[in-house]
């Protein structure tokens, strides 16, 4: 299972049904990083320090801050959907599908 670390803008109900599922994930509030207006270069710092794979709905930013940093733990960037166990079952068939997270952009879209 990956370690994650879920920023601000992703949806707690997702990270639970995650951890369901039997992921690791931490979220910035149990970090002690919520509500701080953190950067993404620093959110990003702070996942690979901690060797987890970002999380996140800030889908833009985060793909343009791949393309600037190449070595990371990984970032998994979301589009939004209110069915947070559908959307907790795309990351986990995204990540299943990959040997390592390190270095890597894995985008989940919704599916209509």
């Amino acid at each position: 299972m990956a370690a994650f670390y879920a920023d601000e803008s992703f949806p707690l109900p997702a990270v639970e049904a995650l951890r369901r599922l039997g992921h690791d994930v931490l979220t910035s509030f149990e970090a002690g990083q919520a509500n701080q207006r953190v950067p993404d270069d620093a959110v990003l710092d702070f996942a690979t320090r901690a060797g987890r794979a970002v999380l996140t709905l800030n889908r833009w930013d985060f793909v343009a801050l791949h393309a600037r940093v190449a070595q990371h733990a990984g970032i998994v960037a979301c589009s939004q959907d209110a069915d947070t166990a559908r959307l907790a079952g795309a990351i986990d068939a995204a990540v299943r599908e990959v040997v390592s997270l390190a270095g890597a952009l894995i985008r989940v879209n919704r599916s209509a």
